[in-house]
């Protein structure tokens, strides 16, 4: 079978994004496939890990990258440049199916009358993801990139949510009928040098007067609960100034320090944003912090869960959200706050900061929860998946 995998960056890039693009398409190549990558965030061609990687980043003062700056109609300049791409690549040697990401919608110009079969796997919306419109034009451009988002769903024959929970709601977003095209359930993997490095990594220990490290991977936005971290580092920063709570620090990883203006300086002090990090200084982190904060309102799968316990930290994550209740709160790995507000968190926080047997018994059970998706179960279900909408496409292309 020949694939492609619609990506709006690949790595090195340190995104979510990328690394599940990586997982995908080298599980696939594991099972057989021959798979291309076309990603939005270079130009040439490359290979890695049996993977061809074709750049296809719109030319700088181009007609594509001028789009780019308007609001609305701007978000059809990458499907632009993925159309564009795709056609040529097919033109050179079909592809049998083409899988792209649902966010933004980089492939709703293949979803009407596509040349092979089309494949949206869901991740966040991009809906659940911006900030409330405060102007005219906030409002229209996020409507046409929802508008957007649900034509390129409607017009795939096949479409892969990583949890049930995250299935129904992207039906609903995108107002899809039950059972008018084949919707799979499946989890990504990790990759297997982080696995590598995970299972070697020790506890770090606590050493009187050091602060205990906890660390939170990701955007400072809502849906990520930043909001309610600032609030827990607030309460619990009071306690540790009166000496009811040892001390401790919240590490940032993917946060830039202007993501702190207007924090009080007695919480931003417990606060060491990191801005975005490599691999391997994202691991380090990993490796020296004694629980990993990830209290998300909402994730389509959450890698940052499945990080974490590979590790072997203690999660703190919210009750709000269905994965975290799945991966963390069903198998014990971690504690959840009842909701993702400044106190709830503190709530489910305070224990794991101030009891070493706490962090103890949580990290044992993650330990135990870790691995539960391979490269292996990835690539045969994203092969299955395939096959099904290859069919659909067949009979209504006959």
């Amino acid at each position: 079978m020949r694939t492609a995998l619609i990506a709006w960056d690949y790595p090195p890039a340190p995104s979510g994004l990328s690394t599940a693009a990586r997982e995908i398409a080298e599980s696939l190549v594991a099972s057989g496939a021959d798979v291309t990558v076309l990603t939005l965030d270079r130009r040439g061609v490359s290979k890695a890990g049996g993977v061809r990687i074709v750049g296809a980043e719109p030319a700088a003062g181009g007609g594509i990258a001028r789009l780019r700056l308007y609001g609305a109609v701007g978000h059809l300049a990458a499907p632009l440049a993925v159309r564009r791409a795709i056609l040529a690549e097919h033109a050179r040697r079909p592809f049998d199916v083409v899988e792209a990401t649902n966010w933004y919608a980089p492939a709703c110009l293949l979803a009407r009358r596509p040349p092979m079969a089309l494949v949206t796997r869901n991740s966040t919306p991009a809906a659940f993801s911006r900030e409330p419109a405060d102007t005219l034009r906030d409002r229209l451009d996020g409507w046409a990139a929802d508008r957007l988002e649900a034509r390129q769903a409607r017009g795939s024959h096949g479409l892969i949510s990583n949890t049930a929970d995250h299935g129904r709601r992207i039906a609903a977003e995108y107002g899809l009928v039950e059972g008018d095209r084949p919707h799979a359930v499946i989890g990504l993997s990790l990759p297997p040098a982080m696995l590598a490095r995970a299972r070697a990594a020790g506890y770090p220990g606590a050493a009187d007067g050091e602060p205990i490290r906890l660390l939170f991977v990701g955007r400072p936005e809502h849906r990520k609960g930043f909001d309610a971290i600032l609030g827990a580092a607030e309460i619990l920063g009071r306690e540790a100034d009166a000496g009811t709570l040892p001390p401790f620090q919240v590490r940032l990883a993917g946060v830039d320090g202007s993501a702190l203006d207007g924090v009080a300086a007695g919480p931003s002090a417990r606060l060491e944003p990191l801005g975005r990090l490599h691999e391997d200084d994202l691991a380090r982190e990993y490796e020296a912090a004694h629980a990993v904060l990830a209290p998300s309102r909402y994730e389509s799968f959450g890698l940052v869960y499945q990080e974490g316990m590979a590790y072997g930290r203690p999660m703190v994550a919210s009750m709000e959200d269905a994965s975290a209740r799945e991966f963390v709160g069903a198998t014990g790995a971690g504690a959840m706050a009842r909701e993702t507000t400044g106190p709830a968190l503190a709530e489910a926080l305070r224990p794991v900061i101030a009891e070493a047997g706490v962090r103890e018994t949580l990290r044992q059970r993650a330990l135990t929860a870790a691995g539960r998706f391979t490269r292996e179960t990835l690539g045969r279900e994203t092969l299955a998946l395939y096959e099904e909408a290859i069919a659909r496409f067949q009979s209504q292309k006959g």
